[in-house]
């Protein structure tokens, strides 16, 4: 359904362009769950927006490669076309739901405008809130739909925002760190609801992520990206029983384990690391 191909992006221009991707190729087929991880910095959230290409350009600049979605190349797409593509085929959750929640409108108001511009055609808008809110576990939907984004707490801003990204049943819904601002149990919460709800509606998804703990059991494939580069893709199950990558081994160091009695954390050697990419 997706398929990046030697994608490279840059930023800025001249003897101050600084590449920030740097020819990765990934691809996601329907119904998968593919988990990006690394670092901040690494160039994950950049290669999630431009998907659809939100990166502003400039000082953004597509320096090569081709972005296919459904075999068509996203870069060589209109206005009209990447409009109809945003939110419409291709969702986002942000890390931060109370960036992305418009202060003030009541949760109906932004998940009906969601509606209104991918599907016109639904009749009841109302009940429709309701559905997608119902969808993510908000109890009492229909009173909570009056509110606004202050009244809810994080957890409950994050279960809005994934509802107004289904609000327009997309094919492919990109969650860039959706459990960050969470604490661990709404964590849990949060990812047990997106993996019931990619089970129901059979969608694609993109977890953009630096904590390897989480993806365990909801993606099915990963790939570890360092410094603009995919430097590891494969199963989950075997990229985190037998990494391959020293970076990759590096991260999975880092994590804490119970039972382990360490005098200082494991770090990471970016010098060192960045000589084998």
């Amino acid at each position: 359904m997706l398929e990046l191909r030697n994608l490279s992006i840059d930023f800025g221009k001249g003897a101050s362009r600084v590449q920030a991707v740097k020819g990765i190729s990934l691809s996601i087929a329907k119904g998968e769950t593919v988990a990006l991880v690394g670092e901040s910095g690494s160039g994950k959230s950049v290669t999630g927006m431009a998907l659809t290409r939100l990166l502003p350009e400039p000082p953004a600049f597509y320096a090569g490669g081709e972005i296919l979605f459904e075999g068509r190349n996203v870069l060589g797409m209109n206005a009209r076309e990447l409009r109809a593509l945003r939110g419409g085929k291709i969702a986002y959750v942000f890390q931060e739901p109370s960036t992305s929640l418009n202060p003030v409108f009541t949760v109906r108001s932004q998940i009906a405008e969601a509606l209104h511009l991918h599907r016109p055609e639904v009749a009841d808008v109302d009940a429709e809130v309701v559905h997608c809110l119902d969808m993510v576990g908000i109890v009492s939907p229909r009173q909570r739909m009056d509110d606004y984004p202050h009244q809810l707490s994080g957890g409950m801003q994050q279960r809005v925002m994934i509802a107004m990204a289904l609000a327009c049943r997309p094919q492919l819904l990109v969650a860039d760190e959706p459990t960050t601002a969470l604490d661990v149990t709404v964590q849990a919460q949060i990812l047990d609801q997106m993996r019931q709800i990619k089970q129901q509606t059979g969608m694609a998804m993109l977890l953009i992520t630096h904590n390897f703990g989480i993806i365990g059991g909801i993606a099915d494939r990963v790939a570890v990206m360092f410094r603009g580069k995919i430097v590891e893709e494969g199963a989950t199950a075997t990229v985190l029983g037998n990494p391959q990558h020293a970076y990759t081994k590096a991260l999975i160091g880092c994590i804490p384990q119970l039972g382990q009695h360490r005098r200082r954390l494991t770090t990471i050697d970016h010098d060192a690391l960045g000589a084998l990419c």
